[in-house]
């Protein structure tokens, strides 16, 4: 199983009309064969995906990928509230398509706003 680190930019959301290359966010990842998030690699992988969230004038915040086989993937972000089942949680959703570059994902942020990411970048 091959990790690739995946890069997201904001497209779209709630104060971002048209978006925003300077927020961003980087996930590894390992897919599967139809390039899709791939939970047994996830359960099977003693080691923490990695993932940060970058936006202008504020440190990067390091967290890790975790993966609920009934509400499907989020990020769980180092110093934030308490680890538990009531933490805040930043999910994502790639939808059906295989995570590529031109690609979109869901971002779902613990207050329930989304936003559009665009892959732009996998590797």
């Amino acid at each position: 199983m091959a990790k690739v680190t995946v890069i997201l930019a904001l497209a779209a959301g709630p104060g971002f009309p048209d978006g925003s290359p300077d927020h961003r966010y980087e996930i590894d990842l390992a897919l599967d064969g139809a390039g899709r998030p791939d939970p047994v690699a996830w359960v099977g992988d003693p080691a923490p995906w990695r993932a940060r969230r970058i936006a202008p004038g504020v440190a990067p915040e390091q967290g890790d990928v975790q993966h609920d086989p009934d509400h499907g993937w989020y990020i769980r972000f180092f110093g934030r509230a308490a680890e538990g089942p009531d933490a805040p949680e930043t999910r994502f959703d790639c939808g059906p398509d295989p995570v590529r570059p031109g690609e979109y994902v869901t971002v779902t942020e613990p207050d329930g706003a989304q936003f559009a990411y665009r892959v732009v970048g996998v590797g």
